[in-house]
């Protein structure tokens, strides 16, 4: 697949704060790749100079072939080509839904058809809803909506499911799937390791301005060959130990035991666990 966002030695400081350090990236087309890291690794300011929100201090980007530091008439015309979903958005309460989304595709020379894209992320029931009436997961949706109207190649996803409950996430990670079924190469950063894990083709954590690893979910630090922890109740006491063979370890244990091990459980590291330990524990 061709590669869609190509980074190569991205640096930017802020006085004596290097925020990015040396960052090397390639996005393929039709990904989703979530960037991973704690508070102050580097993501926003990584995120924000793709999107030409921000300057570098040095190192190549391309997004979609384009330098998103170029100024001018060719950058309207690359903006075209991508969306973007901030954290947050402020726009007016006392618009509906539908003259929302219908104001922002104004802004494009090829926009998508508002009701459409309205009807694509699950809003057609509020169609004529004020924007201030929504809930936080329709809000949010609001906010894809408005990221997705210009038919854009790239979309960036910034902490996107924030503040949702349980059956919110998995309702918009739906919506994500679908866009990526649509043709489109997500970029998501996200705090949830659950949310990387269920969306994400490849990961790629960074911490102190630097990519520790790009590796897919299933493969990252080493998690598909990380000891198991067995753990099982004896003598009062709950015992735990860590195999690199536990179907061995139970065995042994079902032998000792005569047949069932109380409160038997055998987990490999999750991408929490394997995420943390690259990180050194940061609190997120």
């Amino acid at each position: 697949m061709s590669t869609v966002i190509s980074v190569a030695g991205l640096k930017k400081s802020y006085g004596a704060n290097q925020a990015v350090n040396g960052v090397d990236l390639q996005i393929s087309q039709g990904e989703i790749f979530a960037l991973l890291g704690p508070n102050g690794a580097g993501k926003t300011t990584t995120v924000e100079i793709l999107e030409g929100f921000r300057d570098r201090d040095s190192g190549e980007v391309k997004v979609l072939g384009f330098d998103p530091a170029t100024k001018g008439s060719a950058a309207q015309a690359w903006r075209d080509r991508i969306g973007i979903v901030l954290q947050s958005t402020e726009d007016a309460g006392d618009l509906t839904v539908y003259e929302s989304v219908s104001h922002f595709a104004k802004y494009y020379k090829n926009p998508k058809d508002p009701r459409e894209v309205i009807d694509l992320v699950g809003l057609g029931e509020k169609v004529d809803a004020l924007g201030r009436t929504l809930s936080g997961g329709q809000r949010r949706r609001l906010d894809v909506a408005l990221g997705i109207i210009g038919s854009p190649e790239v979309i960036f996803l910034d902490e996107p499911t924030t503040g949702f409950d349980p059956e919110a996430r998995r309702a918009f990670w739906s919506l994500i799937r679908n866009l990526r079924d649509e043709g489109a190469t997500i970029l998501l950063t996200t705090h949830y390791l659950d949310e990387a894990e269920a969306l994400a083709d490849r990961v790629a954590v960074i911490n102190h301005g630097q990519i520790i690893e790009v590796s897919t979910p299933e493969l990252l630090g080493g998690r598909a060959t990380s000891l198991a922890t067995v753990t099982w109740r004896e003598d009062g006491l709950t015992k735990s130990e860590k195999s690199e063979n536990p179907t061995a370890l139970v065995s042994q244990l079902s032998s000792r035991f005569k047949g069932e091990v109380p409160e038997l459980s055998v987990k490999r590291a999750s991408l929490e666990d394997i995420y943390l330990e690259m990180i050194g524990g940061a609190n997120e």
